[in-house]
């Protein structure tokens, strides 16, 4: 078997884990992946198993968080003009807070 069948233990990773989501759903999930910058096996593996998810910057985080940040900059504009705030931009917002707080973090020890 191949070398991308393994974990990081070694252990032969050959189980397969499916499940439905809605729509909504799926594009939340896949908003958070590329924030996370793991693939999304490794995403939900992580929150699945209770495991800290830590961000590590490069050019594919920054260009997710960018593009994140433009989608909720048009998402304010349009709440301004008398819509409403959904859950989902909520959860990216909190995201992106707590991904920058922990750049900022990164940045005060000098790392």
């Amino acid at each position: 078997m191949s070398l991308k069948n393994r974990d990081n233990h070694n252990r032969w990773r050959n189980k397969t884990v499916a499940f439905r989501v809605s729509p909504e759903e799926d594009q939340q999930i896949e908003t958070f992946v590329k924030l996370s910058g793991l693939t999304k096996q490794d995403y939900i593996t992580r929150r699945l198993t209770c495991k800290d998810v830590v961000v590590q910057g490069n050019p594919r985080v920054y260009k997710a968080l960018r593009d994140q940040l433009a989608a909720v900059l048009d998402e304010l504009r349009r709440i301004k003009t008398g819509g409403s705030v959904n859950d989902e931009l909520l959860d990216v917002i909190e995201m992106i807070a707590a991904i920058m707080d922990g750049m900022k973090e990164e940045n005060a020890y000098g790392k």
